[in-house]
């Protein structure tokens, strides 16, 4: 995309920066003067992308003046926003990327020329979400099983809990000749010089290089395997479209990658600067606020729209100032503030605004600690969290082999237009819309669950925590366990040992990608912490499935080379690969043995990962509880052996001595960490990893991929699908019709999540998905993940309302069923739908508040609009689901304040129907009429012009298609 658009009426604002004439630039504080001052820091970024793009047609100059008067326009006009670049990962990006070949399909059909469609703005996409951990701990302990279910394995003798030696062997290395001592030897191993291929890994006791872990190569060698289809779909696309990247399997996760090495903060193109922005097809994309970066997660749909050189509409939000002050404890890390944060925004109600960060306390934060609250915006509702560019990020951006030149043009260019914030002078603070006070130091260790990310629990209180929700009725803290069955044991045998099981059991440890990996003060933690505890004699049981998957190679080298990774080896959280897994729902199956004790004793059993999302039935299907904790405590929970556990009273083991060990004796210092985290976390790792990255990988680099203008389908293909959204598209739209006589696919309640409604884990035995796969002749070893196969739109559709979690008011307890009233049968959600669709019959959906949580996933939209859904009537919605049923062609309806289905009498039994006027806006009110008789009046929830536009082209891939012809 051109910086400088030949229509654009603010040329009189480019000036030279520094009398370069090779940097220019818009001098937007001249536009505003005392009006710019008072503007949030994330304001004048959009302010500088709406004069940059001013064309007088999709971006006029009454939006930019609007923006300028942010503080009287807040909340009242729609603006535009054109970000500078997209961010892709595989799950959500290759609907987009084959909703892309379909539409050249579809232009060509309609006589238009599919050259034309390339993405207009640079885009990236990271196939990082496909890893799945079919081997953990040791590459031999466990075979692939990608279709679910537990291998079967002989009992085998394992070391009695206590070790007796501080001998450490260097697992899986078979380089390495045997155990070193662990004392001395780890802390002279700061000089390396590995090349192997993406994560150099050396040997911390020998100062040698070694292979990657087997278990790594292993699980690339069958990811590599299971995803073929979609990789050389993905080359394909990197080879034909024009400002698409991709970034190969194996090298990191999106939020990492695009944190470490996408990141530019600041854009110069053709001579001109300006600041560097991002949408992205996943709600954390917003990471890139703790750099600076102006981003967030929007749908596949409104990304494609952007490649289209399309702006991203939104209502200029208000801005709440989150004032940080003091300093947090030392046992608080960077999850504890992360989680605090995330309660105190959910509480003071910022969903679908702006929040940006000021105060001393801002300072007292590192750029990881700023991306790893950044990271959890969506958790507390906001569009983005903005950490502005100071002097922190740019020493961040020093370490991290930023070219000294591009640094200093950097700080000239954002000092200038006003986008560098002085930390020294407090009276320049921007004006907000409120203001929120958090005091760092009044933040103590806390974990989160056991159901949803935002219930806190403090690490003192999490044993009678634990005990209140046994007692609890079922809900979002309740297990209803009866009271004589609490303290229930169950034995079982284990690779020979027995082992006792009761509630609160940890049979899930994960420390997994994206929340806390990109912040080296709390994965160092982890890892000296298990230094201690296996110097101390501490193990964590085998039968916890335990695992490692950082965010990038970057992470594994500064835990190699610090001398802590074979301690996390030996307790079992052993480098299993670079994605996302865990988090995902890719876990590999519990054994069979532990499966089977957990159903016996009905017992609640619980995970513990350091990742962002602890929705029930995520991980497992057979762990009920699952609670996020930072990777210490991760750490700290799987050698205890359990939740139900008073950390300050009781300790995580015994030593060879027999000797009592807490936690508070294997705790790391502040200071320990700061000193590792100095010698160790430097530039040359982010050098080093950087060329990595650009020279991609064997197995990427020797795939093979056609090159075709037009892709070539494979009918038998199971992962690729031309799928069926433009079969019927016109040149023109037709008039919008009424929804007559519906049906009611679903009765849901509150929080239905984007997890209920689309589940991006492993594909159920007995589900439609499974089905069909079966009879496309595969078997469930070969059936994959519903994210992996995204690019399909007859799984995906199949896959729709298939969590087991589901509660449909039909039905009457969890499971992903509903009735087909005409028939009075009782069916799996789609194929209620099929035959609805045979009759002719339309859907809608009832729902209750906050439709939609969760993260951002087209097929939330897509897959119900396949069902045959027309409209959904909910309380509200979470912003970023309803932009994506609006997107797809989907009516998002809203009850008047104070009603609902329940108010209003409705059983969802009954036949609705309702007209839509061929003058639709925003906010208009529409009246529904049952075939009871019943009539009552919904709010039609469109929030501007653009989405009421796109409504009535039946969704934006039409809309964007048609502007080719």
């Amino acid at each position: 995309m051109d910086p400088v658009r030949p229509e654009c009426p603010f040329q009189y604002l480019i000036e030279i920066l520094n009398d370069n004439p090779e940097k220019k630039f818009y001098n937007i504080p001249k536009l505003g003067g005392t009006k710019y001052d008072i503007l949030p820091y994330s304001i004048r970024v959009l302010l500088e992308t709406a004069v940059r793009n001013c064309d007088g047609f999709l971006v006029k100059k009454e939006d930019a003046m609007n923006i300028l008067d942010w503080k009287t326009k807040q909340n009242n006009v729609e603006v535009p926003f054109y970000p500078a670049r997209v961010l892709l990962q595989d799950f959500t990006g290759i609907p987009a990327m084959v909703d892309f070949a379909a539409m050249r399909e579809a232009v060509k059909n309609l006589g238009g020329d599919p050259m034309k469609v390339h993405p207009a703005c640079p885009t990236d996409l990271t196939v990082d979400h496909s890893l799945q951990i079919d081997f953990s701990k040791c590459a031999i302990q466990n075979a692939p099983n990608p279709g679910g279910g537990d291998l079967q394995r002989p009992l085998a003798k394992v070391s009695p809990l206590r070790v007796q030696s501080r001998k450490v062997p260097c697992r899986g290395q078979t380089v390495c000749k045997g155990p070193c001592d662990a004392g001395e030897s780890s802390r002279n191993s700061g000089k390396f010089s590995a090349q192997i291929e993406n994560t150099p890994i050396l040997c911390p006791f020998h100062l040698q290089p070694v292979p990657e872990p087997e278990t790594v190569l292993k699980n690339q060698e069958v990811e590599f395997g299971r995803n073929r289809e979609r990789l050389q779909f993905f080359k394909w696309g990197s080879k034909v479209f024009r400002n698409v990247a991709v970034i190969p399997p194996g090298t990191g996760m999106a939020h990492q990658m695009n944190l470490e090495y996408l990141s530019r903060v600041v854009f110069e193109v053709k001579d001109f600067l300006y600041p560097d922005s991002v949408v992205g097809t996943d709600s954390h994309t917003t990471m890139v606020n703790g750099l600076g970066i102006l981003g967030w997660g929007v749908g596949g749909i409104e990304t494609e729209a952007v490649m289209l050189g399309l702006p991203v509409a939104l209502t200029l939000p208000e801005v709440v100032g989150c004032e940080l002050t003091g300093l947090a404890s030392p046992l608080a890390t960077s999850i504890d503030v992360v989680l605090s944060i995330t309660k105190q925004l959910r509480q003071a109600g910022v969903a679908g605004k702006f929040v940006e960060f000021f105060g001393t306390g801002v300072s007292q934060l590192s750029v990881a600690d700023r991306t790893t609250i950044a990271n959890m915006c969506p958790e507390y509702g906001a569009i983005l969290s903005f950490f502005p560019v100071d002097n922190v990020t740019l020493k961040h951006l020093k370490h991290t082999g930023f070219d000294k030149a591009k640094l200093e043009s950097m700080e000239e260019y954002l000092k200038a237009v006003k986008l560098f914030r002085n930390d020294q002078i407090s009276s320049a603070e921007p004006e907000y819309t409120q203001i929120i006070q958090i005091d760092l130091s009044s933040i103590t260790p806390y974990v989160s669950g056991p159901k949803r990310p935002q219930d806190r629990v403090a690490i003192t209180d999490m044993k009678s925590d634990f005990q209140a929700c046994l007692n609890e009725k079922i809900g979002f803290k309740g297990f209803q366990i009866a009271t004589e069955k609490q303290n229930d044991i169950v034995p079982v045998e284990y690779e020979g040992n027995e082992y006792r099981l009761s509630h609160g059991s940890v049979v899930i440890a994960a420390v997994i990608s994206c929340t806390n990996n990109c912040n080296p003060s709390v994965m160092l933690a982890a890892g000296l912490l298990a230094r201690k505890a296996v110097e101390a004699g501490l193990m964590v049981k085998p039968y916890i499935r335990t695992s490692l998957s950082p965010g990038s190679g970057m992470v594994t080298h500064y835990l190699s080379s610090s001398g802590v990774l074979p301690y996390l080896s030996k307790l079992g959280f052993e480098v299993v690969g670079y994605g996302c897994s865990t988090c995902v729902g890719n876990t590999a199956p519990l054994p069979e043995a532990i499966r089977n004790a957990i159903k016996q004793g009905d017992l609640v059993a619980c995970g513990v990962l350091s990742g962002n999302k602890n929705f029930e039935g995520r991980l497992c299907d057979c762990v009920r509880a699952n609670y996020l904790a930072s990777p210490p405590l991760v750490v700290a929970y799987a050698i205890a052996g359990t939740v139900n556990i008073d950390f300050q009273t009781e300790p995580l083991g015994i030593d060879p001595n027999g000797k009592n060990i807490y936690l508070h004796d294997v705790w790391p210092t502040r200071e320990e960490l700061q000193q590792v985290e100095e010698e160790y976390v430097i530039s040359s790792m982010f050098k080093e990893l950087k060329e990595k990255m650009e020279k991609g990988n064997k197995r990427w680099n020797f795939l093979e991929a056609p090159e075709s203008v037009l892709f070539p389908w494979d009918l038998k293909s199971t992962y690729i699908r031309c799928p069926s959204f433009f079969d019927k598209l016109a040149k023109e739209p037709v008039s919008l019709q009424p929804i007559e006589n519906a049906q009611v696919l679903l009765y849901l309640g509150d929080s239905v999540t984007t997890d209920h409604i689309s589940p991006a884990g492993s594909i159920a035995r007995n589900s439609a998905a499974a089905k069909y796969l079966t009879n496309k002749g595969l078997t469930p070893r070969e059936f994959n993940s519903y994210g992996a196969r995204r690019g399909n739109d007859a799984v995906m559709t199949r896959g729709t309302f298939a969590n087991m979690k589901l509660l449909n008011k039909f039905i009457g307890k969890p499971a992903p069923k509903t009735v087909h009233f005409p028939s009075g049968q009782t069916l799996d959600v789609f194929e209620a739908a099929e035959l609805y669709q045979k009759e002719g019959i339309p859907l809608i959906i009832l729902a209750g508040k906050k439709y939609g949580l969760g993260n951002s996933r087209d097929w939330t939209a897509k897959g119900p609009f396949l069902l045959g859904v027309k409209a959904v009537i909910a309380e509200s919605y979470e912003k970023i689901h309803k932009g994506h049923l609006i997107g797809i062609g989907i009516a998002p309806l809203q009850f008047l304040p104070g009603e609902n289905a329940n108010v209003l009498g409705l059983t969802g039994k009954e036949q609705f129907s309702v007209s839509f006027p061929q003058e639709l806006f925003p906010g208009i009110t529409l009246d529904i009429k049952t075939n009871t008789g019943k009539v009552f009046r919904v709010i039609a929830s469109f929030e501007n012009n653009v989405e009421t536009t796109i409504y009535k082209h039946g969704g934006i891939l039409n809309y964007v298609a048609r502007r080719f012809l």
